[in-house]
């Protein structure tokens, strides 16, 4: 079982509705990210009772007569015993759910959602109704979950039946780098990145990492052996959340390989990309990145990178080997693997750094009116600055810090603090005190007391 640690703003927002508000809260999220465990640990909390259901795309009767059983171990008062007089519809439940709320709190917590609409069209229109009817003086709350991102997205949308009908809406992301090390807390920061660096911020993931193995025996075990976790988990990916059709998966291949560019995309795929990488986007799989200083509405200057540690390493240094892997070859494999994990780690490390800044921007520590935090790149490639951190004055963007990171165990602050002015001296608009930021994975040595520093402790101390 998958211990349960943070998500402290979640439960914060999901008590504030508890107490508050009386309309359903949304709550969705990717596979695996621990929508699920969340509100079970909600429901824990409020001492409330729970009835959970999770759609499983069954008949619709199927359906209520799960709810049915599930409802009896709640039901307190009437004559009803649902596990022996099944919910004939979802009307019927609803209501006799409703009745067992009269007097103290009750939560009902519809998971996977867009399951039970695939069997039953009707229910969110229902649901609509019945919520309309519902008295303002009962206790009956309600979570509907689910991890189709485009189908809990779109119950949202003008037009459709519960439009308008949430108080909450709750997006549960993968955990951030320092809310990752929380599940790792028996491994030194240089390698907590690493493992955030393999399985992103997935809690079901880092739960799998065993803390008392090397890295080279959690590859082995996980990605480097037939039918592996990792392997069969990218596959799920890929085959649940990429979208229908050949098309997201060939893109998906061919940016984490390497193909950043629109054109590059468009050559790998020998069609029209743009639909492909707007449905990648909206799922959260796949980012397209703009140079921090420019307007991402309007300039043409922008890569596609994979949104997602985990699925960036599936599909980038794993895939070469899996063929191989799966005629077991895994033990020569894995030595391979961690070959040329230094070099993937460096863009993972990055990434991990820009989100250290943001959230110091968010403690702040990185001044005031902090904006915008990402890369800069000059159009012909000769100049790269890995974090710049905008701020607004007198309603203008302006940098104030600019920031270099490398996945080197000790670097020389001075060296990489004259590279990075050089850069910043291009930077397409004024500044003003600039200050510096420099980050390595272990040691920052010779650094002045105006540069700004981290390491692995750190990011994912």
């Amino acid at each position: 079982m998958v211990e349960f640690v943070n998500r402290r703003s979640e439960l914060a927002a999901l008590f504030e509705w508890w107490e508050r508000d009386t309309r359903p809260a949304l709550v969705w999220g990717r596979r695996r990210v621990g929508k699920s465990a969340l509100i079970e640990r909600f429901g824990e909390l409020t001492g409330a009772r729970v009835l959970s259901h999770t759609g499983a795309g069954r008949p619709g009767a199927g359906e209520l007569k799960m709810l049915s059983r599930r409802a009896a171990a709640i039901t307190r008062t009437g004559m009803r015993a649902p596990d022996t007089v099944p919910y004939r519809d979802w009307d019927e439940a609803l209501e006799h759910v409703a009745s067992q709320a009269e007097d103290e709190p009750l939560l009902l917590v519809l998971d996977e959602f867009p399951e039970l609409v695939s069997t039953a069209p009707g229910l969110p229109g229902i649901l609509r109704a019945f919520l309309d009817r519902l008295p303002s003086a009962s206790k009956l709350k309600i979570i509907i979950c689910g991890s189709a991102v485009r189908s809990m997205e779109a119950l949202r949308e003008y037009r459709a039946p519960l439009y308008g009908r949430f108080d909450l809406t709750l997006h549960v992301h993968p955990f951030r780098p320092h809310e990752a090390a929380e599940m790792l807390p028996h491994l030194d920061p240089a390698d907590r990145a690493v493992v955030y660096g393999i399985v992103g911020g997935i809690p079901l993931y880092l739960s799998w990492w065993n803390q008392d193995q090397s890295i080279r025996q959690n590859l082995l075990r996980l990605a480097c052996q037939p039918g592996s976790r990792l392997q069969s988990e990218g596959r799920l990916i890929l085959a649940t959340e990429a979208g229908h059709g050949d098309l997201p998966g060939a893109a998906l291949n061919a940016i984490a390989t390497g193909a950043t560019r629109f054109s590059e995309v468009s050559d790998a795929l020998g069609a029209n990309p743009t639909r492909t990488l707007e449905q990648l986007t909206e799922l959260r799989l796949m980012e397209r990145i703009t140079p921090v200083t420019e307007d991402e509405r309007r300039t043409k200057n922008r890569i596609y990178r994979i949104a997602d540690d985990f699925l960036a390493f599936y599909l980038g240094p794993l895939s070469r080997h899996q063929p191989e892997i799966e005629r077991g070859l895994g033990d020569t494999i894995v030595d391979a693997l961690l070959d040329h994990l230094d070099d993937y780690m460096g863009r993972a490390y990055e990434d991990a750094f820009r989100q250290h800044l943001r959230r110091l921007a968010r403690e702040g520590a990185l001044g005031p009116k902090i904006v915008a935090i990402g890369p800069w790149w000059t159009r012909d490639g000769n100049n790269e600055i890995d974090a710049v951190v905008m701020a607004e004055h007198d309603k203008k963007r302006v940098p104030v810090l600019v920031g270099e990171c490398k996945w080197g165990k000790r670097v020389d602050a001075p060296r990489i603090k004259a590279t990075l002015a050089r850069k910043a001296a291009s930077l397409p608009m004024e500044s003003g005190d600039l200050r510096f930021c420099i980050c390595a994975r272990d040691e920052i040595v010779n650094a002045d007391g105006d540069t700004l520093t981290a390491t692995a402790a750190d990011i994912f101390g």
